[in-house]
This record gives C-alpha cells, structure tokens and sequence, in this order.
C-alpha cells in the first residue's frame, strides 16, 4: 500500500514548513523571511518547499488555516443568529474578538501593517464566502463547493460585512486590542446592523433575504 507512506511524508514535510512559519514570524516580519529561512528552520529542501508552495505568501496563509478556521467560525453572518429588529441583547461578536486576541501576535505577524496584503486577500475572501453561505438555503452551495470562490455568486452583502469585520479586525490589532472583546462586540455589533441598512444592499444582514428587508438601525 504505497499511497499511506507517502501522504505521511507530504503531511511531515507541510507540517514542518508551516511550524517553521509560525516560529519565524514571531521573530521577525512576515515580509523579511524568505524561502532558505524557512526550508532551513523546517530541515526540508527548497524543492521539497515548492511541492507545496508557490510562495512564502501561499505557506503563511496554509499555515494560519486553522486559526482562519476559528475566525471564520466565529462570523455572526448566520442569518439564524440575527434578529429581524437589528437589536441583540447578546451580541455574538465578543466570541470573534476574543479569538483575535487569544491569536493576536501571529494575526499581527500575517496580515498586520508587515503581513501580507495576499493573505489578508485570502482572509476577507474566506469570511465572505461563510457570510454568503450563511446567509442562503443550505441547498444553494453544496458542501464540498462551501469554500470554492468560483462556486459563490456576486454577493455585495457578504462582501460589505466581510470587509467591515475584516476592517474592526486590523484596528483593533493596530492599536494593540484595546478594551475587552466584550466591550468592542457590544460597541460593534449595532454599528454593523446598521451601517449594513443604511448600505441598502438587498437582503441586508436579514435572517430571510427572499423578503428583501435590512434590519432596523440601532440609535
């Protein structure tokens, strides 16, 4: 069964180079790091890099897959998770923000004023698509399509909430993650319905797009 020894190879060799990832942005900017920096603290070759690779770029965003995958997470786009009258006693944002602070030195490191503007790319794109596929019926993006930009249509909403809490995000790590995640949440979270309405993009941030009503502003 020769496929099992070499996956496992593939799985060490991507592991040891996003490890070395992680460690080498804590020491210095994404931006001076190159490619022999990082196949040197990983033990693998440059060829053994470009297998998987193109770039230092696509390594730092496969390296940060998991901690996307918690920010992604933790997008309040769900359309289940929004009252029709834009007002929430519980805002669901404090559960992003408390994973961007618990992250906030590697998220600094990639996609901070050193990052990289391709990953922060990569980034806004994946919140997009999770705010698009939240806010339609499960059956209009087959599971296995969920993360596959080409299979999304032209979604102005998901692009609007994307970037503004893709926006808040950067800020927030600028200036150091000031208050606490429950404070910018509760400060955030009617600005966002709001400035969602007042967009007028059809569909809003509404649980029921099809009805084509945005949320009430909060004042």
């Amino acid at each position: 069964m020769p496929a099992h020894p070499v996956d496992a190879r593939v799985r060490r060799s991507r592991t040891a180079l996003e490890t070395a990832l992680r460690e080498l942005v804590a020491e210095r900017d994404l931006a001076q790091l190159s490619v022999s920096d990082i196949t040197k603290r990983a033990g693998v070759t440059r060829s053994t890099f470009y297998e998987h690779y193109s770039d230092v770029h696509d390594l730092a965003a496969a390296a940060c897959t998991s901690m996307f995958d918690g920010l992604v997470a933790a997008t309040p786009a769900a359309g289940r998770d929004l009252p029709r009258d834009g007002r929430s006693p519980d805002s669901p944002l404090p559960k992003l923000f408390a994973h961007v602070a618990e992250h906030a030195a590697l998220y600094r490191a990639v996609i901070g004023r050193d990052g990289s503007a391709r990953v922060i790319n990569h980034l806004l794109q994946r919140i997009a698509i999770a705010v698009h596929v939240s806010r339609g019926p499960a059956e209009a993006v087959p599971p296995t399509h969920a993360d596959d930009p080409a299979a999304i249509p032209h979604d102005p909403a998901a692009a609007f909430v994307a970037g503004a809490l893709l926006g808040i995000v950067l800020d927030w790590l600028h200036h150091g993650c000031p208050g606490t995640p429950e404070q910018l949440g509760a400060t955030v979270w009617p600005q966002l319905l709001a400035g969602t309405a007042a967009a007028g993009v059809p569909g809003g941030l509404d649980p029921d797009r099809r009805t084509g009503t945005a949320p009430t502003p909060v004042v």
